[in-house]
């Protein structure tokens, strides 16, 4: 997660600057030592948070960028039981306003806290939960997915290559059967080797047939069920940084003094963290179970999909027209109508 800042916010720009120069010197243990830096970094953070702008005092300009100050409307006008009431649509302004103003001070507040948590990890300063039988199921899955891509991207080269060479077969075909016709002398020769194209031709465009299946199918399985579960994991992972950094904020907070104001902090930040370890955790279960169902359609699908790519192409090769009439039959795979003006499947492609 990053914090977009303005170009003119110079204290933020010195900020990540040093951030980024920093260097974190490791001792025999593993264990990072604390520089003067780093709570200086902790310190700058702060500090931009609590001298941007102030929600409860930010204006609301009613027109356009160079209006006078008379469009301008101060937010703490719209505060308090005894402001002046307006009509039904100065009072949904107003309301529509608090609203975003609220929604901005907890997004600045949660963006804060996260990249915070961030930035202490990267450092090692800060701890991470880790589901370590969770992350290896989802690098796995990582890996499958890159190499399913390459299975993809070969297959498609295989189908671009193939129907070339049926495309030469069957313009081949047409010429020697047009020279059966005008040459007499060489009509048997001519007419043999035209049959032979031609029916090479027609087990070329059948096993075409199966081979698109197979890719369509590769395609379903990687670019959609795969991609569907990898953004479900992003969730997860989003969530896990929200959950870490809240926790972080509320075990601050209890190692702190216990006054009333204290107190009072750390009930809300309870109820804050509470909320993030819900949502990590019904995530987290989210994740589990679309693993889980990933992998045995995965199975189910290559198992089908391998089994008709092989009995296709040995049928093919071996010039087994019935076999490989057969495989298609047995798969529900439909071969377009001859002589039909629609786009081929390869053209779809």
């Amino acid at each position: 997660m990053a914090v977009h800042v303005p170009p003119t916010c110079s204290m933020a720009d010195s900020i990540m600057s040093r951030a980024a120069t920093m260097e974190i010197p490791i001792n025999s243990n593993g264990d990072s030592r604390a520089l003067p830096e780093d709570d200086g970094l902790e310190q700058d953070l702060q500090q931009v948070m609590v001298s941007g702008p102030n929600l409860n005092e930010t204006s609301i300009v009613s027109g356009g960028y160079g209006g006078t100050a008379e469009g301008i409307i101060p937010t703490s006008s719209i505060k308090g039981p005894n402001m002046h009431q307006g009509g039904p649509a100065e009072e949904a302004t107003r309301g529509v306003a608090v609203e975003k103003l609220d929604f901005m001070r907890k997004w600045g507040m949660n963006t804060y806290k996260c990249t915070k948590q961030m930035i202490s990890e990267r450092f090692g300063r800060g701890s991470r939960t880790v589901d370590l039988e969770l992350e290896a199921q989802i690098e796995v899955l990582r890996d499958t997915k890159r190499k399913y891509e390459n299975v993809l991207r070969l297959a498609r080269a295989l189908t671009n290559h193939f129907y070339s060479m049926v495309q030469t077969q069957h313009a081949l075909g047409d010429t020697f059967a047009d020279l059966s016709q005008k040459s007499p002398e060489l009509r048997d020769e001519f007419g043999y080797n035209a049959e032979t194209q031609k029916l090479l031709c027609k087990n070329g465009e059948t096993l075409l047939g199966a081979i698109n299946f197979f890719v369509s199918s590769i395609n379903t399985l990687v670019n959609k069920t795969m991609e569907d579960t990898l953004l479900t994991i992003k969730k997860y992972e989003d969530a896990r940084l929200e959950y870490d950094a809240y926790r972080a904020d509320l075990e601050e907070l209890n190692l702190g003094p216990r006054d009333a104001v204290t107190m009072a902090r750390i009930d809300v930040a309870q109820q804050q963290y509470q909320v993030q370890k819900d949502k990590y955790e019904r995530l987290r279960s989210d994740v589990t179970i679309k693993l889980k169902f990933l992998e045995e359609n995965k199975v189910k699908v290559m198992h089908k999909q391998l089994l008709l790519f092989h009995n296709a192409i040995s049928a093919y090769f071996a010039g087994n027209q019935q076999q490989l009439e057969q495989t298609l039959q047995q798969f529900n795979i439909k071969l377009k109508p001859p002589g039909e003006d629609k786009p081929s499947w390869l053209e779809e492609q």
